[in-house]
């Protein structure tokens, strides 16, 4: 299937919608971007702009989702800014911390936050110990439920 983005008119990406791939090709059996965006135009309006997607990130580097804005210049669909302090990395088109990511061991269950204040990473969760059986957390065996008379 194909996919296309709607676009406002800043370029952020408002609605992702598929077209099936018999619709983006031409007599010839050739792909084409500008029959996709005639159809979704003929469906959606003329005064619309769309841009051909792919889901597996084959062009435009990533596959577009609601809120990302394309960039023309550069033919990427980029990610929101996730912090003030980060920047945009234009090798990758994606956002990079002042900081990077701690290091974390294999097998450990270490997760951090990214704190814009201390514009540090902060850790969030650490490994468990031990883990509380679900049968003491559940109180089993539950109370009997009481039957209630049907009224005739």
């Amino acid at each position: 299937m194909a996919h296309f983005a709607k676009l406002d008119s800043n370029n952020v990406v408002e609605q992702v919608i598929v077209v099936n791939n018999d619709v983006p090709v031409d007599s010839e059996g050739n792909e084409s971007e500008q029959l996709g965006i005639d159809f979704c135009k003929s469906l959606y309006g003329q005064d619309t702009t769309w841009i051909q997607t792919s889901y597996n990130g084959n062009i435009r580097v990533r596959y577009a989702g609601v809120g990302m804005t394309y960039d023309s210049a550069n033919n990427v669909f980029i990610t929101a800014q996730p912090f003030p302090s980060w920047t945009l990395n234009e090798t990758t088109w994606d956002w990079d911390s002042p900081v990077p990511y701690p290091t974390v061991e294999e097998g450990s269950t270490d997760i951090y936050t990214w704190n814009e204040d201390s514009q540090s990473w902060d850790l969030v969760v650490t490994p468990v110990e031990e883990v509380t059986p679900v049968e003491e957390v559940m109180q089993f065996p539950y109370p009997p439920v009481e039957e209630v008379a049907e009224e005739e």
